[in-house]
């Protein structure tokens, strides 16, 4: 999914970088906003440290018109808004001259740009999530409202449907950036459009030629410190070697599994999330364990109380293989799989090389069914 957080909320509305030498002592931006009577405020705001800081604002006049000035001596997102519903986001630096036009009252799907490239690559890839948000929302109520029906096929599949549009979606905007990938905008939007953790080679092979391209980018740089962590662990690689305490005694070592397909399941007795999970990958153990090469489970719990471990073990129906050190979040397999939140899996192939992150309820059966026939 795309996911950056500061990013989730305001990635529908976005807008450019410019190569556009007109204004080369400074930034400028104008143009005519409908339903903008004289006065309305447009702010701007610049990112920085993970926070919009306003750095200007401008008002309209009788017919909509604004223009904004500023300086950015290296390429920057900014954020011009009207409201909390209608706002974009802009590349900014010293050389934009941009033309922005739309309407302040759906402004996220009705504003164009002129003056750059990659303003409307921007445009593009806003137009592609809004594309699908109505849809999205609905799928949202109908899950809801099937879940407090208790109607558990109806929800399996809607999630299905959701999937379906996100895979869609991530489609397009991958080929969206594959096709600017040298460009600033292209190392912007790679780390804001996409999750790294679920689409870590694709990113990274862009990280790769900004490194090049744009060695001193702000972008550049942080895309290179959010993937660093996560290269232990992206799919294709060999997974870290685990070897705990099991609940008897004694330690299990994760390679010793080798030979089947192994999900390896970070939770913990107190995690709800985990909790509720838990029917489902019982239910993916017992379909699958006998089938193919086999399917075994590999659980590391977090927690930090023996008794509480194991109870929750027994009460859940755990019938497969479980190590801790009772070290909670400062256990040493949570850090070596960069571990941040639970429930989290990685699930190997008989080789112990990761193939998949993070599948649940349906994905997971799906996955598995896969590969194992």
């Amino acid at each position: 999914m795309i996911k950056s957080v500061f990013l989730a909320a305001t990635v529908l509305g976005l807008a450019n970088a410019c190569q556009n030498a007109v204004a080369a002592d400074g930034y400028e931006i104008s143009g005519q906003l409908k339903n903008a009577p004289a006065g309305t405020v447009l702010h701007l705001s610049e990112l920085a440290s993970n926070q919009f800081v306003e750095r200007s604002q401008a008002k309209t006049d009788a017919s909509g018109n604004f223009t904004i000035k500023g300086a950015s001596s290296t390429p920057g997102i900014f954020q011009l808004k009207v409201d909390e519903a209608n706002q974009v986001l802009l590349l900014l630096d010293n050389k934009t001259h941009l033309q922005l036009n739309g309407d302040a009252k759906s402004l996220p799907t009705t504003y164009s740009v002129k003056g750059s490239k990659d303003a409307e690559v921007l445009r593009q890839l806003t137009q592609v999530m809004q594309g699908s948000k109505a849809q999205l929302e609905d799928i949202g109520k109908r899950y809801n409202a099937a879940g407090q029906a208790g109607k558990a096929d109806e929800m399996k599949t809607i999630e299905q449907e959701y999937y379906a549009i996100q895979g869609r979606n991530t489609a397009k905007v991958k080929s969206l950036i594959r096709r600017n990938a040298s460009s600033v905008v292209g190392g912007f939007a790679v780390g804001a459009f996409l999750n790294p953790d679920e689409e870590f080679q694709f990113v990274d092979s862009v990280a790769a030629v900004q490194r090049k391209a744009n060695p001193n980018s702000p972008f550049t740089k942080d895309l290179t410190a959010r993937l660093e962590p996560l290269r232990a662990t992206a799919a294709g690689t060999q997974a870290p070697e685990i070897n705990l305490a099991t609940p008897a005694g004694g330690t299990l070592a994760l390679s010793s599994l080798r030979g089947k397909y192994v999900l390896i399941d970070f939770w913990a007795s107190w995690c709800g999330p985990c909790r509720q999970e838990n029917p489902n990958v019982v239910k993916a153990y017992n379909q699958f364990k006998d089938k193919g090469k086999g399917f075994t489970i590999y659980s590391v719990s977090l927690d930090q109380d023996k008794g509480k471990w194991e109870k929750a073990i027994a009460a859940d129906g755990l019938t497969w293989h479980h190590v801790s050190d009772l070290a909670g979040w400062n256990s040493v397999a949570g850090t070596a799989y960069g571990v941040k939140a639970i429930p989290q899996s990685f699930l190997l192939d008989p080789e112990g090389k990761i193939i998949a992150k993070n599948l649940r309820g349906e994905a997971l059966t799906a996955k598995l069914a896969e590969v194992l026939k």
